[in-house]
């Protein structure tokens, strides 16, 4: 079933759901930052993960990959080949200077709905409604940037060994259906230690996009423009529980976050690409395109279960 398929996708994948907002609250913790890690020359040459991971590479990668056929299975693709290159083209740039040692895979879903998610293994996948959104290449690079910097901090597998070393220490057995195998995306079922670190990780994909960004020649003002439009936009539809059990952090501290490191370690240039003619061209051709089958989001009628089930670490 494909309810039942999508399943490890919504527990496993590291899905950033634009229809979620950041909410009203206190400041969330921010991680400790290395010289290396506001060095944007030392980019694809740092480490930028510190904290345990109990998923080795290939089994992240082949995790990926199966995933990435259940989303296959259950949406329909734009296939369109100038959509599909520019799209490849641009994420290339980004990757290349990026910290991510693994290939990038960007698909198009062919849905109206405002969304995009990134898979464990380098796996990008946006809606065309999202797409459409977009007002220049700069704002899309910024789109496939916090992609490729949650591949590059692994934020999925970090994030189930946290949980998983969690339940060790507490000596709690977490059984399949509960607390800690809502899927990602849920609101009030997500338990606040959880809520915690989707938060951060959130902020830290934030933080090392905007120096993609920058590095491979993009304005980053575009970055916080695209920030505040989409998550602005995307807010006023939120009940008030959904705001404060939201993935997402606060959009004003995401904001001045940004500001702060644009500011302070991106070296001011002339030059910076905000748009293109070829953004232009890609941007006409995407209304086109007729709507199929929607990638239902994992919070509607889907039951969650163990992710250890589908993928052991090692």
């Amino acid at each position: 079933m494909k309810a039942q398929r999508l399943t490890a996708v919504a527990v496993l994948a590291f899905a950033f759901w634009l229809c979620g907002s950041g909410a009203p609250g206190s400041p969330l913790p921010q991680n400790k930052r290395s010289k290396s890690d506001a060095d944007v020359n030392a980019i694809g040459h740092r480490r930028i993960v510190h904290d345990a991971n109990l998923y080795s590479p290939e089994r992240e990668k082949e995790l990926g990959r199966a995933l990435s056929q259940e989303v296959e299975r259950s949406s329909k693709l734009l296939t369109d080949p100038i959509v599909t290159e520019y799209i490849g083209l641009i994420a290339q740039n980004v990757a290349n200077n990026s910290d991510a040692r693994i290939p990038i895979t960007v698909r198009v879903i062919d849905s109206d709905v405002v969304n995009a998610f990134t898979l464990p293994g380098g796996y990008q996948y946006i809606n065309r409604g999202l797409l459409l959104k977009l007002q220049g290449e700069a704002e899309l690079a910024s789109l496939l940037a916090r992609g490729i910097a949650h591949t590059a901090l692994r934020s999925a597998t970090r994030e189930a060994t946290k949980v998983d070393l969690m339940q060790v220490a507490t000596g709690v057995l977490v059984l399949p259906g509960s607390a800690s195998s809502i899927p990602l995306g849920s609101s009030s079922a997500i338990p606040l230690t959880e809520l915690k670190f989707r938060r951060q990780d959130e902020l830290d994909a934030d933080y090392f996009a905007v120096q993609y960004v920058y590095k491979a020649g993009y304005d980053p003002k575009c970055f916080t423009d695209f920030v505040q439009r989409i998550w602005s936009t995307s807010s006023g539809t939120a009940n008030n529980v959904q705001k404060v059990f939201s993935a997402f952090p606060p959009l004003d501290e995401r904001l001045a976050a940004l500001q702060d490191e644009i500011t302070k370690i991106l070296p001011p240039r002339e030059g910076a690409i905000v748009s293109t003619a070829e953004f232009d061209v890609f941007k006409e051709r995407l209304p086109a395109q007729k709507s199929g089958p929607e990638l239902k989001r994992p919070t509607e009628d889907m039951e969650p279960r163990d992710p250890k089930a589908s993928v052991k670490p090692s």
